[in-house]
């Protein structure tokens, strides 16, 4: 039996801290599913007043980031008279830092997302991943800060894109049975190389629910097992010939399989023994 509860997520920002720490929490709670309550750019009192009312009528936690002390204190004493709990996300990460740093936080809201340097960084590097995706635009491979290769279905596009995410510029680059490799790969020089492998028995699963989806015919090499086995060695052998680093993302999420290749990126670069 399922338990159901509400949280409420306030922010004077986007709300995406929020986001992603009640999600990182809840998958710890088996069973309990949250309708969340999404409050974003709060940077009045009138707004919180609005946000009160609806803890009222939906009541359960509350976490926040929120600069303005002001609104703080409206939003923690109004909690407090309708007993819900009420969490600074950020107050502690901001104190510790501050104390070690011996300087206070600017306390400027949305600062995370301002327009620097870094921000069109990572707009470059999705624009680069989008235009390098399943062997696009070869040529262009020495530009890339990591290649990824892989037979078909083993996650490289969407890897690809969460590393963009990262400000990462990523090609990734499908082996094709039958097909020799792309002649760029081998000339490219200085750029992360990673293979993705699968299991074989998953890899045949995900391609038959992806015919399935498409409506095309399942009788094909595509999706025979024993073809799909072979691809799968064959890429193998081809990664440990060239001594690339191999991910098998068979039991990872998209986020673990990122943070695996980061890890050999750092390595490529000196950057970890």
């Amino acid at each position: 039996m399922s338990t159901r509860i509400h949280i409420h997520l306030v922010s004077d920002a986007t709300g995406e801290t929020n986001h992603q720490v009640v999600r990182a929490c809840m998958v710890q709670f088996q069973g309990v599913r949250a309708t969340e309550h999404v409050w974003s750019l709060v940077r009045s009192g009138e707004h919180v007043d609005r946000i009160l009312t609806a803890i009222e009528s939906y009541p359960g936690p509350v976490l926040y980031t929120i600069i303005d002390k002001t609104l703080c204190r409206r939003l923690e004493d109004g909690c407090q008279r309708l007993q819900v709990p009420c969490v600074p996300v950020l107050d502690q990460v901001l104190d510790t830092l501050g104390k070690y740093l011996g300087v206070e936080s600017e306390g400027r809201p949305g600062r995370q997302h301002r327009l620097d340097a870094a921000y069109f960084e990572r707009i470059e590097a999705m624009d680069y991943t989008l235009t390098h995706d399943d062997g696009q635009l070869l040529d262009s491979l020495d530009a890339a800060d990591i290649i990824l290769l892989g037979v078909s279905r083993t996650s490289k596009t969407p890897t690809a894109l969460y590393l963009a995410n990262r400000g990462y510029k990523v090609a990734n680059v499908p082996l094709v049975s039958g097909m020799p490799l792309p002649p760029q790969i081998q000339t490219v020089r200085g750029r992360l190389i990673v293979g993705l492998t699968n299991d074989p028995v998953r890899l045949t699963q995900l391609r038959r629910n992806r015919m399935l989806m498409l409506r095309q015919e399942q009788g094909s090499d595509y999706v025979d097992l024993e073809t799909v086995r072979r691809e799968v060695t064959a890429a193998r052998r081809l990664f440990h010939s060239e001594g690339w680093p191999v991910i098998d993302v068979t039991r990872r999420s998209i986020e673990e399989t990122a943070a695996g290749i980061l890890q050999h990126y750092a390595r490529f670069h000196g950057r970890e023994g």
